[in-house]
């Protein structure tokens, strides 16, 4: 099957789909973090602490050393799905090759470097007990082998994505996951020793290796005849990934780098008070990277040949985000402290409550920025967004720790928030200098996330549980019917009612009468 033989770009961003992937993605993201919790206190028991903290580093390895691809899998998946935007199959496979055959190499130098790099980390970096040492060395050397099967990966899984073939991803990635957990459990029952532990991640990777190589073959059947290279197209994908990658740096450092601030103005014990809030604040931010992950070839597809489509599908985006974050990030704000008491106790609650509150602001704005996000790489802009973020950096970098000096935890969570916010609200001005410009959507976003923090706000100042209880009940009330009456389409109410048992409009829409 060739490209021009596959769905047109409007099927490609049909909402229907998108909606199916984006819960591939959800259960995708939330599966192995569920066996994980389960997992965790029993490979502490059974390997104990020191050598379950190499194996959280090998978990790291494992999951993220696919910054050594420097962003080409988002680059070929932009890519891939602009010639099935516009229906060209020419250089299609050549391109798919000569990028992965670029991520293998890279992998290689990776997996090089680490294995060179090992005796080092051991020895001189790592504070590992002598009596791990030698065993931890043969780990890490077993582990530097998966990093280039984790980059050459990320082509494959980037191609199934241009195609919206999530579910194929998921049905791989999964049970990949899981076993990252659960793998170590079995080999537990037969030997303590770290080596067979990773020798078995390695396995797994090299295993969905294969599996995304087939579902790609699956899905591509010509890539088998035309296996070729092509230097002209290195230049594009070079360029793109390489910005990807400049933020992907720069992020995670803005994101953790509070943490370091607190404790060397702070204290330690200040750092533990804030990161667990932060820490489960944030797992609210699995919900729009599974809805970006699926948005972003749909935004390169539709830009490609209907940008009032991309508009349309960057603010259905931004709009299920909103509706499904605000009660949750509502019920958040409201019991902070109660919530608190009763996940890690009192201590920790009467000094972290005020922090999980301004955090929960910033998350709840940080969600919706993810989708202008996406539209901007996948528009073929990664710099644009790359050069903000590096803008940012020294300003808050002098924001948080002044923030810290003068206002303890509080002022560094007001700090984090502000800097995300401010960075939210230009990359929607960058994402609408992009798009056809409509005025009122603009200013019907604004006043709403105004809106939602307002009463985010409100909720916080009794003392009362009660009364804070019914001003949620009151709140959630109107966010039901606003998002009824006045923010969801025909089809979207048509597709909720669907859900309900024997409902008229879900038989209507089976039968093909509706949708």
């Amino acid at each position: 099957m060739s490209p021009t033989e596959f769905m047109p770009s409007t099927e490609l961003t049909r909402g229907h789909l998108l909606a199916r992937s984006t819960l591939w993605n959800l259960t995708g993201q939330f599966l192995p973090m569920m066996v994980a919790v389960f997992a965790i206190p029993f490979l502490v028991r059974g390997i104990g602490l020191d050598r379950f903290g190499i194996l959280t580093l090998g978990w790291v390895v494992v999951g993220y050393f696919s910054l050594f691809d420097l962003g080409l899998g988002r680059a070929l998946t932009k890519l891939v799905s602009d010639q099935l935007a516009v229906g060209q199959d020419r250089n299609l496979y050549a391109l798919i090759w000569t990028s992965w055959l670029l991520m293998l190499l890279l992998g290689l130098f990776g997996g090089l470097a680490m294995f060179i790099m090992t005796p080092w980390l051991v020895n001189h970096v790592l504070r590992i007990p002598e009596s791990l040492r030698l065993e931890t060395r043969h780990a890490l050397y077993a582990l530097a082998i998966s990093v280039p099967i984790v980059t050459a990966t990320s082509g494959f899984r980037g191609v199934l994505e241009a195609l919206q073939h999530f579910h194929t991803v998921n049905q791989i990635r999964i049970p990949m996951s899981i076993s990252m957990f659960l793998g170590p459990l079995v080999v537990i029952q037969f030997s303590h020793s770290l080596v067979p532990i990773f020798a078995f991640l390695v396995a797994g990777r090299l295993l969905a290796w294969v599996a995304y190589l087939v579902a790609c073959l699956a899905a591509l059947p010509e890539m088998r005849q035309q296996v070729a290279l092509q230097r002209s197209g290195l230049k594009a994908v070079l360029q793109f990934g390489g910005w990807i990658t400049a933020g992907n740096l720069i992020v995670p450092f803005m994101v953790y780098i509070d943490r370091f601030v607190i404790g060397g103005v702070r204290s330690l014990s200040d750092v533990a008070f804030y990161t667990t809030p932060f820490e489960a604040i944030s797992k609210l931010l699995l919900v729009p990277s599974a809805v970006a992950g699926v948005m972003f070839p749909a935004f390169a597809a539709s830009y490609a040949k209907d940008k009032h489509r991309t508009g349309f599908l960057l603010q259905r985006g931004v709009k299920y985000n909103f509706l499904i974050l605000f009660p949750i990030v509502l019920v958040v704000m409201a019991f902070a402290p109660e919530g608190l008491n009763l996940w890690v106790g009192s201590a920790i609650a009467q000094k972290s409550t005020a922090v999980l509150r301004y955090l929960a602001a910033g998350v709840f704005v940080n969600c919706l920025a993810q989708l202008p996000l996406s539209l901007v790489q996948g528009t073929g802009r990664p710099d644009m967004a790359a050069k903000l973020q590096a803008a940012e950096l020294p300003l808050y970098l002098a924001a948080i720790f002044e923030a810290t000096k003068h206002y303890g935890l509080s002022g560094a969570a007001i700090a984090w928030s502000t800097r995300v916010s401010l960075d939210a609200m230009l990359l929607f001005v960058i994402a609408y200098s992009l798009l056809p410009y409509r005025r009122g959507l603009a200013l019907r976003l604004g006043a709403s996330v105004t809106g939602a923090l307002l009463t985010f706000y409100l909720v916080t100042i009794p003392a009362s549980v009660e009364i804070r209880a019914l001003l949620v009940c009151l709140a959630l009330l109107a966010w039901a019917g606003t998002a009824w009456f006045r923010l969801l389409l025909q089809d979207e109410r048509n597709m909720l009612r669907s859900l309900l048992p024997g409902s008229k409009v879900g038989l209507e829409m089976k039968t093909g009468r509706i949708g």
